[in-house]
């Protein structure tokens, strides 16, 4: 079982204690991202759990050209690179473009792939040539067995530092629905698995202009998650997520985030302990 090396004390393994990838969905500002990461960071403290900082600086792939997109890559970056300082923390963001690679290489720890892009060739291996660990969404629209395909675009730059996120298959319409064979599946591949537990219960599209979501069911399709043994969470949080700017009905409230992960750290602990 492989294990992703993120930084001198961070891995990335299905074998390792649960890691998590949290933040609000877009940048909004910089006293925003310092007031959530702060928050996260002291309940890592009190809950015993390593975490990587995520925020978009652009959501290039929004329901609606005029909704909100986030501050761009040359502000945003540069917050983010406020963070990983300040708090010591690996930092990471999503990219949509080729030529976003080279910028984004020189201020985040992990390139994260949209679903949207997960079999963008030379996106893929643009990303793979950073030699940064990426991490890359399983599109909606792909089987879990054909992600060894996308592990192989990357891997063939010489790059084998690869994580693979489910966040929810296409189901009818405006609709996403979770199967949990999709992670034991991606396991096969040797690669850290990471299961995205706020993206999988978007509606894409769902309130025509902007997507929907159902909050209510993150916490019991992360604790199913867990149970799999995988390596990490994905959750993306907000203090106020009726007034997000993005994907806000699926995020967590951030004053419900410590609980909803003491649990899956319980479930976490339970379903490893072989291997402890």
């Amino acid at each position: 079982m492989k294990k992703i090396k993120i930084s001198n004390s961070f891995f990335f393994s299905n074998d390792l204690d649960l890691r998590f990838i949290l933040g609000p969905c877009q940048i909004e500002s910089k006293s925003h991202a310092f007031d959530i990461c702060s928050e996260i960071d002291n309940l890592s403290k009190k809950l015993d759990f390593k975490f990587v900082y995520k925020s978009s600086f652009d959501k290039a792939n929004r329901s609606s050209h005029s909704t909100k997109r986030g501050v761009g890559i040359k502000k945003g970056l540069e917050i983010l690179s406020m963070i990983k300082e300040k708090f010591g923390c690996p930092v990471t963001s999503d990219i949509h473009e080729v030529s976003q690679c080279d910028v984004a290489k020189n201020y985040i720890d992990i390139i994260q792939i949209p679903a949207f892009l997960c079999r963008q060739t030379d996106l893929l291996l643009s990303a793979g040539k950073t030699n940064l660990p990426v991490n890359i969404k399983k599109g909606q629209f792909l089987s879990p067995w054909e992600m060894g395909n996308v592990c192989k675009k990357i891997s063939s730059t010489g790059n084998k530092k690869i994580l693979l996120t489910e966040r929810g298959t296409t189901f009818g319409y405006n609709n996403l629905v979770s199967d949990m064979r999709s992670l034991p599946i991606m396991k096969k591949t040797g690669y850290p698995v990471i299961f995205d537990a706020t993206h999988s219960v978007q509606l894409p599209g769902g309130k025509g202009d902007k997507s929907d979501g159902q909050f209510e069911f993150v916490e019991v399709l992360a604790k199913a998650a867990v149970t799999s043994s995988i390596s990490g969470l994905f959750m993306e949080t907000h203090e106020n997520p009726k007034n997000a700017p993005s994907d806000g009905p699926n995020m967590v409230p951030l004053k419900d985030l410590g609980k909803l992960i003491h649990r899956l750290k319980l479930y976490d602990n339970l379903s490893k302990s072989s291997f402890i």
